[in-house]
């Protein structure tokens, strides 16, 4: 093989920091709406925190658990919500047990072009409410909702 011809690299896309604190404001809204106080958290393609917002009387444990959601989301490009059916599979059942991985619903990655870009968790509401906020605020920001 000539190693001329062959990458040493490959070339990665990441959120902006401009656009998650667009999907801040839009989930913040979203949560208003649907009426919970809730941590939001947004996560880099790699699973690094960029952004937190946490409402004034959201509970102090939504913080971890919004991070780990959009960690989560973040890590294959499902959605939360997914992970929930994939765990019941004897075959993987043990990354039930990973300390980071969230499967309830309420983390969704954050696709553009086709490219897993980030993640957004949302804790705070139940497992619906959160996955509605997420989904709602990447709409609103025109980021791609991923297939369940």
């Amino acid at each position: 093989m000539n190693h001329s011809q062959t990458s040493l690299t490959i070339a990665s896309t990441s959120i902006a920091r401009d656009a998650a604190a667009r999907l801040i404001d839009a989930a913040r809204a979203a949560c208003r709406d649907i009426g919970i106080e809730a941590t939001i958290a947004i996560t880099d393609a790699g699973g690094h925190l960029k952004a937190l917002d946490r409402t004034d009387n959201a509970p102090f444990l939504t913080v971890d658990v919004a991070i780990d959601k959009a960690w989560t989301a973040a890590s294959f490009g499902l959605g939360t919500h997914v992970w929930s059916d994939i765990v019941k599979d004897p075959v993987v059942a043990q990354l039930a047990h990973r300390p980071r991985l969230v499967a309830v619903g309420g983390g969704c990655p954050i696709v553009h072009d086709g490219r897993v870009v980030g993640g957004i968790g949302i804790s705070g509401g139940n497992a619906l409410q959160d996955q509605q906020a997420a989904e709602i605020a990447l709409k609103a920001v025109g980021f791609d909702i991923a297939p369940a």
